[in-house]
């Protein structure tokens, strides 16, 4: 009996060794929230305590990070400049010795007086290994934000009006509409195309730009512009029926 009591102890030593200590969405997020506190300033510590070894990272500028590689990417701003990153909206699950923390940051910086924002989407995945909880893999993501519009006078948006087509019976026309410039492909119903700058718009919330190209004086083809590639809608008509 006292060999299986024995045996017993043993297994519950071993099997309380081996638990993660328990940790808290609060506390994640504390220890989140040191590391961005200390980006500003280029105090590596966090990172070093923070990251595990074999971490996988992974930043909003599609930049493969190992922890040698993070760490050093931590250095203080220059002169003049100053800003801090909050993090909110943090969503938690916990799972054993797993925990993920997806959610939002706010950044603002300031350049010799000019205040800058950026949004940003982040998932840590947090496991506790060596008697410690360290961040083994993230990702961050910028939120797009649309450019500020620019300034078009309303007589040169004539030159722009017409139907251009993609492919045979694929087309899409562009008009004027209450001193605004539209778009409408097929049945979809028409979207504004706001000015950015010379003969270049954007739609709102969507990444890219749309481009007017011109040959001698007069408009020949719209350009799909996404990732500094271009699709190219070739101007057939200057009327907007399709």
């Amino acid at each position: 009996m006292k060999l299986v009591a024995l045996i017993a102890a043993l297994a519950l030593t071993t099997a309380c060794a081996k638990s993660p200590a328990p940790i808290t969405q609060q506390e994640v997020v504390q220890r989140s929230q040191e590391l961005f506190d200390a980006v500003a300033v280029g105090n590596k510590d966090p990172w070093q305590k923070y990251f595990a070894d074999d971490v996988l990272y992974f930043d909003e500028k599609g930049r493969a990070m190992d922890k040698t590689a993070l760490v050093a990417d931590v250095e203080p701003l220059p002169k003049g400049y100053s800003g801090e990153i909050k993090l909110v909206n943090s969503k938690f699950h916990l799972e054993g010795n797993t925990a993920i923390n997806s959610y939002d940051m706010n950044e603002t910086e300031t350049i010799f007086g000019q205040e800058m924002h950026a949004r940003y989407h982040e998932t840590d995945t947090w496991m506790y290994r060596n008697s410690q909880w360290q961040i083994v893999a993230g990702q961050v993501l910028r939120y797009y934000e649309d450019p500020a519009p620019g300034a078009v006078d309303e007589k040169k948006l004539k030159d722009y009006v017409g139907t251009y087509e993609l492919a045979a019976g694929d087309r899409a026309t562009v008009a004027v509409e209450a001193g605004r410039l539209t778009l409408k492909r097929g049945s979809r119903p028409a979207v504004e195309l706001i000015p950015e700058g010379c003969d270049i718009f954007f739609r709102k919330g969507v990444e890219g730009r749309r481009v007017f190209h011109f040959t001698k004086g007069k408009v020949d083809s719209m350009i799909d512009r996404r990732n500094n590639e271009d699709v190219v809608w070739k101007k057939v008509s200057d009327k907007t029926a399709s």
